[in-house]
């Protein structure tokens, strides 16, 4: 799911859509393509895009035979067939016709869902293999519903911020804002044309930030009982800082095409790890909100779709 999403964004900012030309799934009417660098570019994403939808379906049939009991990763690998899906085939219909910007950032927004589900799922089977049955490893009092509530925010902005973002992309506007944390050596800029897309983008990341930190914050010194609660709520501090430097490195490098394109990628993954990782922490406040230490007393309880 990584080298897929990975691929996504390098066809994205290397321009290679359409380097197949309006063929889908086969490249100029060949199976293999020509060997042309934007050409294998595209015929590399299509190629991990397939091979992320042959794993997830291989990893739905797995939890369904081998994980019966496990409800919660078995919902986890059913968002990343659907989501792994979704994406593909909006993948195709923007190679078969084109499609509006807003339409290709959706296209970015569901790769996105699809990874992080991916990323719950190997996260929750990791706890599942480590704790099984025996709950009691990982008891604590149960979360506040407003830490809840926060974290199910947090998240749910993310993925608008990400939109903005992708929207920012296809819509060509990164060249919008020149200098930074400054916009054209203005702290509000006439917002007009790209300035006003790139300008909301920027306020919109700075308030994730700012969310993350008060997460990350909470997570930390109000849930010691929680190891695993707070080593998340760091993970998202420590990859939305790096996404903010991400963003400075797209902004000063915007004139350098072989530095641009690792500074762009890297802000793209980070934002993808970051999302993961508050998707997965959103569902764990969730159960933890849900029941008590005493619940988790329980020997007997195998139901991991109320448990932690």
């Amino acid at each position: 799911m990584f080298m897929a999403l990975l691929g996504g964004a390098v066809v994205t900012k290397t321009g290679s859509g359409l380097e197949c030309g309006n063929e889908w799934p086969l490249c100029h009417g060949k199976l293999i393509p020509a060997y042309t660098v934007g050409s294998m570019i595209e015929y590399t994403h299509r190629l991990f895009s397939g091979l992320a939808g042959l794993l997830s379906l291989a990893s739905m049939y797995a939890f369904r035979r081998y994980a019966r009991g496990q409800r919660e990763l078995q919902v986890y690998a059913l968002l990343t067939l659907v989501f792994v899906i979704v994406q593909g085939g909006m993948g195709a219909l923007a190679v078969l016709q084109s499609q509006s910007a807003a339409v290709m950032a959706l296209h970015m927004g569901f790769s996105l869902i699809a990874f992080a589900s991916s990323v719950m799922l190997a996260l929750g089977t990791k706890r599942w293999a480590m704790y099984g049955a025996d709950l009691r490893a990982i008891s604590g009092p149960p979360v506040s519903k407003a830490f809840r509530n926060l974290t199910w925010f947090t998240a749910l902005y993310s993925y608008i911020v990400v939109y903005i973002g992708a929207y920012v992309s296809h819509t060509d506007s990164r060249g919008g804002c020149s200098g930074w944390p400054l916009c054209n050596g203005e702290l509000i800029p006439e917002l007009s044309g790209g300035v006003g897309i790139v300008f909301t983008h920027r306020l919109a990341a700075l308030l994730l930030f700012i969310l993350t930190a008060v997460l990350g914050h909470l997570a930390f010194w109000n849930h010691k009982e929680h190891r695993e609660l707070r080593a998340l709520g760091v993970s998202a501090v420590l990859l939305c800082l790096m996404q903010v430097f991400s963003g400075a490195a797209v902004v000063h490098t915007l004139n350098n095409e072989r530095l641009y394109i690792f500074a762009a990628l890297a802000h793209i993954l980070l934002i993808a790890g970051l999302f993961g990782v508050l998707c997965y922490m959103s569902v764990r406040v969730w159960q933890l909100s849900r029941v008590s230490s005493h619940h988790f007393k329980d020997k007997g309880n195998t139901d991991w779709s109320t448990g932690p």
